[in-house]
Order: structure tokens, then sequence, then C-alpha cells
């Protein structure tokens, strides 16, 4: 029995061997497939596809913006430099310090120049003492990574990964590339990121002219920013620095006379007392001058410009455009003349020739003004009366919103209704008050309901009538009429469907939420440029860091056309006749047409001026922010406007308005505004357009009645003929 037994115990004993021997084959077995496995998909991943892309993130990381505008030789030069927390700057190895890159390796990967993306040496250290994951064992390849994904998670997997990741790095790009890019992202306290910033913010100097001192001090602030930064702990730096230097001197990247001179060097901070800023260095000129600098206004409305067109074209939230501007690296051409720029800005921070108007608590009158040529390009822009004290304050020339009084009827009256063809230039129409609930309305600029005459267009516009552009929408463009010219061929912005569709805001400029001087020197534009309207811009272009990228376009603005080029013409040549002697001599711009137009609201307190030369057109605001009667016989904006345009158009070539080839100078008769026929002895020069002449005056008595003073009562300075001219437009008039 015991041996049967024995013999059971024997197959039972070899059975469990076998079930033990399968087990462990399988185990070998499974292990070799998933380490197969595992190992096929690591070289796949190691010497696959780019896993990060450093040229496309140079373009695109998070960096600071510029804004640049053309000097007078045409080129550009940094005026603004925007950035949140984060400074940012991009630049070249080749614009490094060579020390720079010693120093980091030296310190941070003195295995750099030989390994492929991983020290081995390193990780077996960190496999011995599992709890120094990422505490050593990363590589400047490694480090990058971090810097970029932003993963700083001390986990196996993600080390594991980011092994991986840092071995495909190494396969695509060369050791100058990864240190390059290295020490452009990496933190180096005081919101610098990257060496460039870091070197101006701590000693004022262009990276590339540090020293090995100096490249070590940088260096040595990686491992803990606050803990090592030179301004605030500078005994904590040195130690490190000095360490720095050591492994420098002992890797070769130092002799033993360039190890001596950096740690015998002086270094100086900009913090220290004996810091002197080296002002022939241009980017350090501009950075010192950058942290307290007050921006102009156009810079503000260059800001300002590219978050809304963000939030337009983007569909971003004000905050998420905000963020995309002082992030994103972006490069902005402004479209600004410098030297226009300059002359606005000693006008209105000197208040030249502005009036002595305040209120009883000392406040002081406000004012801006907006210039712009006639194809879209504003060229400067001011927001305020006095000096700027900070970034980013109330630009009245873009968002103070205020009726615009009288400067309204050349676009909602006259400018429609001329393209209409309901008046021509020699129209006459009745200039006496309309009936408005049960009372006559309007009064004119002299407080009286009118002469009850019938004036000429050109009477209308030179003395700002109220009566006649009241009776020309009411009876002859309509009220929806003259509303759809302001809100879509003038774009008028702020218009109320409701309460702006009336008589007082249409005829007068009584707009329920106003406008601005931008809007107002766009609208006018058109009658300078053959009716062509373009909406405003700030900047030619923006592009992305490394100019590869065209991000928005103003280089060949396309206007649109809102009236016919003769009605352009037309106005222009009306808003010539008025008269601006009142606003000084102006010598220089007075050399040229002049086409202008002046308004004022309802209880005066606000003042506005319109005008352009065959160069510029702008528009001025003036008045207090909380409303204040002005009290103001002389207009004070004219007086700013040929301050400001007499200093711009010193030495610019004769230059005139082009003329629509459709618009036709004739003489017309004052008595009844028709062309002139034979028997017209008071006559004029009025413009036409071709397709819409009046007829002609054949049966006149115009001689008589000038002689009985009815030229007053036509609202014109009447041209009385002579003889010999009036036999000749006989002769003229019926000749084939």
């Amino acid at each position: 029995m015991s041996a049967k037994k024995n013999k059971k115990k024997k197959k039972r004993t070899g059975r469990v061997k076998a079930v033990i021997l399968g087990l462990f084959c399988a185990c070998i077995f499974t292990v070799l497939i998933v380490g197969g496995y595992t190992f096929y998909n690591c070289m796949k991943y190691i010497n696959g596809d780019l896993v990060i892309n450093l040229n496309e993130y140079k373009e695109n990381q998070n960096q600071t913006s510029f804004i640049y505008a053309n000097d007078k030789d045409g080129k550009p030069v940094e005026i603004a430099r925007l950035h949140g927390d984060e400074d940012r700057v991009w630049v070249d190895l080749a614009d490094i310090s060579p020390y720079m890159a010693k120093a980091f390796i030296a310190l941070e990967d003195t295995r750099f120049e030989t390994h492929r993306g991983v020290d081995w040496i390193r990780v077996g250290g960190v496999i011995v003492k599992p709890e120094q994951i990422g505490q050593g064992g990363s590589t400047i390849t490694q480090q990058l990574i971090k810097n970029l994904t932003n993963n700083k998670e001390t986990t196996v997997v993600r080390k594991f990964r980011e092994i991986l990741t840092a071995l495909n790095l190494e396969k695509h790009y060369s050791k100058d590339t990864i240190i390059e890019a290295y020490m452009n992202t990496l933190y180096l306290g005081n919101g610098c990121y990257g060496v460039k910033t870091a070197s101006e913010k701590y000693f004022g100097k262009d990276v590339k002219d540090l020293n090995a001192a100096e490249c070590a001090v940088l260096a040595s602030i990686t491992q803990f920013p606050t803990k090592y930064n030179p301004l605030l702990n500078p005994d904590n730096n040195k130690v490190r620095q000095r360490y720095c230097l050591q492994k420098m001197l002992e890797n070769g990247s130092l002799s033993q006379q360039e190890y001596d001179e950096a740690v015998n060097y002086h270094l100086i901070f900009t913090n220290s007392e004996d810091y002197v800023p080296d002002l022939t260095n241009e980017q350090i000129k501009k950075t010192i001058e950058e942290e307290t600098k007050i921006n102009s206004f156009y810079v503000d409305a260059v800001i300002d410009s590219f978050i809304k067109q963000m939030m337009e074209e983007n569909g971003y939230t004000k905050q998420q455009a905000t963020s995309k501007l002082y992030y994103g690296g972006y490069k902005i051409y402004a479209a600004v003349d410098l030297d226009i720029q300059e002359k606005l800005e000693n006008v209105y921070e000197n208040r030249i020739n502005f009036p002595t108007i305040t209120k009883p608590d000392g406040t002081r009158v406000q004012s801006s003004m907006t210039i712009m040529d006639y194809k879209g390009r504003v060229v400067a822009i001011v927001g305020k009366a006095g000096a700027k004290e900070q970034n980013r304050t109330l630009n009245r020339a873009t968002s103070s919103w205020r009726q615009p009084g009288s400067t309204i009827k050349p676009i909602s009256t006259y400018a429609p209704g001329i393209d209409l063809g309901e008046i021509t230039y020699s129209s006459k129409e009745k200039d006496y008050a309309i009936w408005v609930n049960g009372s006559l309305w309007p009064h004119n600029v002299d407080k009286s309901l009118g002469s009850g005459g019938n004036v000429l267009m050109k009477y209308a516009v030179q003395k700002s009538l109220n009566t006649v552009p009241v009776r020309l929408i009411d009876e002859k463009i309509g009220k929806d009429r003259s509303f759809e010219y302001l809100r879509d061929k003038f774009h008028l912005s702020r218009l109320d469907e409701e309460k702006d569709r009336a008589l007082s805001p249409l005829a007068t400029g009584a707009l329920t939420n106003g406008t601005n001087t931008l809007e107002m020197a766009a609208a006018y534009a058109t009658f300078g440029n053959g009716g062509r309207y373009y909406k405003p811009y700030f900047y030619y272009k923006v592009t992305n860091a490394q100019g590869t990228q065209i991000v928005f376009d103003n280089t060949d603005p396309k206007g649109e056309q809102v009236i016919k080029e003769s009605t352009s013409t037309i106005v222009n040549k009306l808003l010539q006749t008025v008269d601006t002697s009142y606003y000084g001599k102006a010598p220089n711009v007075r050399k040229f047409q002049i086409m202008a137009k002046t308004g004022t609201t309802s209880e005066d307190c606000d003042r506005w001026f319109c005008a352009g030369t065959p160069y510029y057109v702008a528009s001025v605001w003036l008045g207090f922010d909380i409303k204040y009667r002005l009290n103001q016989d002389v207009n004070p904006c004219g007086k700013i406007f040929f301050t400001v345009f007499d200093m711009i158009h010193e030495g610019l070539p004769e230059k005139e308005f082009e003329v629509s080839e459709t618009a036709i100078e004739k003489r017309y008769c004052t008595v009844t505004g028709k062309i002139a026929g034979p028997r017209c002895y008071s006559t004029d020069v009025g413009w036409y357009d071709a397709e819409n002449m009046p007829e002609t005056c054949y049966y006149c008595t115009g001689g008589s009645r000038k002689s009985s003073g009815s030229t007053k009562a036509s609202g014109e300075n009447s041209y009385t003929i002579n003889p010999r001219e009036f036999a000749s437009r006989i002769i003229d008039q019926y000749t084939p």
C-alpha cells in the first residue's frame, strides 16, 4: 500500500510542477509579448513622426507683442511693447552670448553634448532612489519638454513619456536648436521668460553682450527663481553663480584665466547704485523707456482696435482677445504718421490756440481730434487736451459719444438729397420753420424761424440753416432714407433704430447716442475720395512673432462706393464755400482747397469742426465730459483744426481734390437756381450730376431783381455779367 501511495504522491507532485512550469512559461511568454509590443511601440514613438514641433512653437508661443511704425525713411521702428505678467522675446542662438549655453550645460546637464536626450547614468541614480523622480534626473532636453508642455507632475508615467519624447526630439533636432529653444522658454523670475528679457531686466544689457560671470548669474536662477533672484537675494545667487563658474572650469568651458576674471568681476545689476544704463544700445534704451512709458493715444487705439477685431472675426470674448494681444507675440505695424502724431500731441498737450474755458470748479474744457487720409488710414489721433498721464485712459476721439450738431447735415441731408436726385447744387428751398406738434420748429442759429424766402443750397450750407435741412428731409428725402444713409453708407454705429428716425436727430444732429470724431472723419472722407467709404484702420497688418503668418491685413483697403462720384464732388464744392476766415491765417494750409462744416449742439455744450484738404480729413470735438454751456462766439474747433493742419501742411506740394468725370461745372442763375440762360444777369458757378441737370433759365429777370435788392433774399452774392459777356453767352446759347 505504501508503494502505491508513494507512486500517487509522485504523480501529483509531477502534475504540480508541470502546472507551475506551464504558468512560468506562460508568464515568460506574456512578458516577452508585452515587452516586445511595448518595445516596438516605444521605438516607433521614438523614431516616428515629430512629437513636439519646435519651429511651430517658436512661431506661436506666448511672447511679448510689439507695435512698429514707419519712420521718415519708411523703416519700421518699435513704438510700444506689450506683455502681461510674462515677458517673452525669442532670440536666435547666434545673438546670445556664447557663455550662456556653456553656463546652463555646466550647471544643468554636463553630458548634454554626448547623450541622445536622456542621461542614462542620471536615470540610473533615480532608479536607485525613486524618491528623487523629477529632482535631478532630467536633461536639458527633458526640461525643455516640461517648459513646452507645462506638465510638471512627478509620476513614473509622466517621466517615462518625457524620456520617450526627449529621445524623439533629439532624433529630429540638433543640439544647437534644442539649447536655443531651452534658453528661450525657461522661467528666470520677475515675469521674464527666456534669457533675452532676463538679461535686460537684471543687467540692462542685450543678451549677446553678457560675459561669463553674468551668464552664470542667469543660469543660477533656474533652480529656484525667487531664492536665486539676483535683485531680491543677491547673496544666494552669488553662491550658486560661483558653483556654476567652478563647473564651467571643470568641464573646460572656461580657461583658468577666464574663470579668475569671472570670479573677480564686479557685478552691476539694474538696482545697483552704480548702475548706468547703456543708452547707446537702442534696444536697452527702448526697454528702459517701456517700463515708465506712457503710450500715445494712437497706441491705445491700436490696442483697442486689435481686441475689437479679434472679437468680431474670431469670436473671442474681450478677455480672450486681450490675452491674445499681450501673450501672442504679435508684430503690429501701425498706420500712424509719427510726425503728424507728434505735432497733434504738441498742440493738445500744450493747448495751443485753445480757448480758456473752465467750469466754476476749475475743470478745463476737453477736446479730441482724428486725422485720416482718404482711404481709411488713421494717421493721427488724440483723445485729451493736456498731458496724457496713464495708458489705456479715456480716448475721447473713439470712446466719447456726443451729439454732432450741424456737422450731421452734409451726411444726413445734402449728400443723400443730391445722391437721390432730390436736390442739386443750386436748388432753392424755403427758409422757414415747419409746424411740429402745434408749434413752429426749428430755429436757426440767429434764433429766428427763418427769413420766409427761398434760399439756395449754398447759402443754407454756409449759414448752417436748420430750417432747410428739416424741410428737405420732411418733404423730399424722407426720414427713413436719411437714416439709412447715416447707418448703412456713412456707418454711424450707435444710431437708435426708432428715436433717430426723426427730424431733430437727422436734420440738426440731436442723435440719441451720439457719435465720435473717428466716425465723423471717416464719413467726411467720402467727400474727398469719389464717394467711397473706407473703414478706419490703425495698423497696416498684424503678423505672428516670426512674420510668417499674416493675422490681419489692411495693406490694400477696399472701399465701398456709398454715394455717387458726382455727389462726392458736388458736396465737396459746397463745403468749400463755407467761410473759415474766423479761425486764423494759417498760411501753409490755406494754400490748399478746404472743405469744412461747423457744428454746435442746441444747448451749446458741444462744438465740432469737420474739414479736409486734398491730403487729409479731420474731425474735432470740444466740450466738457459732463455737459456744460460753452458760450463761444467763434467755434474753438476751427481754430484747433487750422493750428494743427497748418503745421502738418508745411512744405507739402500743390494738390487739389479730384473732380468726378460725371460732375459738370456750370453757371447757374442765382434767382431761379436753374442753369444760367442768356437773360440771366446774376449768376454763379455750380456743380451738377450729368444725369440730374436743372433746366435752363430762359425767362429770367435777374438784372431787375439784383437792382431791387433780391440778392439778399436769394442768399447769394450775385455775379452780374457785363454786356460783352452777355452778348457772348447769347451766341453760345444758340450756336450748335
